[in-house]
């Protein structure tokens, strides 16, 4: 064993050393549902800032150092409050904030989002299964996003008025009918916090026969 270590050990190293940055540096986070839609699809690969907001120390929630502060408006990746799980989600409201959500409208600091760009179309939640959506740009404390919500399924529509209280975030999905979000989970303190979402590396239509989307391939988000 001893000699087979001694043998391999700079192949050894190069894990080690590439193992230590994809937990502390950079990642790459694949998508496995639809939360996010239209923003970031099932089948997307995204990459992670995994410093945009603070260095960890490697396979903990133990911050070293603050680096950044998080934005309403970014794409966070995070580990779930509730059971560990790893989400994607928009950051909507930071410390100090005071959200609201009256049947879909978002109101943050007293003032409402505003919607158009309204676009009717069928979703996939599952292959064969299908929903009319209707996509609108939400516009709000100076950012815009794509948002949908689904025809037929029930979802928390209404919550708050929330005083975000200090080191906690309140997340939402862009699919407001179909993420298991801030509503759900509860807030998410800084410490779960994994990183920022940059961009689509690669992607795939994975209810689609696994056809690659290189339209997708590089997008920002």
């Amino acid at each position: 064993m001893l000699h087979w270590i001694r043998t391999n050990r700079s192949f050894l190293l190069l894990l080690l050393g590439f193992g230590l940055f994809r937990t502390a540096i950079a990642d790459w986070n694949p998508i496995p549902s639809g939360s996010m839609r239209p923003s970031v699809l099932e089948g997307d690969v995204v990459l992670v800032n995994r410093v945009a907001y603070d260095l960890k120390l490697p396979l903990t929630d133990v911050v070293l150092a603050r680096l950044g502060e998080p934005q309403r408006g970014d794409v966070v990746t995070f580990s779930s409050p509730q059971d560990g799980t790893r989400l994607i989600k928009r950051l909507v409201a930071v410390p100090g904030d005071v959200v609201e959500m009256r049947d879909e409208r978002l109101f943050i600091n007293g003032e409402a989002a505003q919607y158009d760009g309204a676009e009717q179309l069928s979703e996939a939640l599952l292959p064969g299964v299908e929903r009319p959506a209707t996509r609108l740009t939400e516009s709000i404390q100076g950012h815009q996003r794509r948002v949908q919500w689904l025809q037929g399924v029930r979802a928390r529509s209404s919550f708050g008025p929330l005083s975000v209280p200090a080191g906690q975030y309140l997340m939402l999905g862009d699919n407001r009918d179909n993420s298991a979000d801030s509503r759900y989970i509860g807030l998410v303190p800084r410490e779960r916090l994994i990183g920022q979402a940059k961009a689509v590396l690669v992607s795939a239509d994975i209810l689609g026969h696994w056809r690659p989307r290189f339209e997708r391939f590089g997008q920002a988000l």
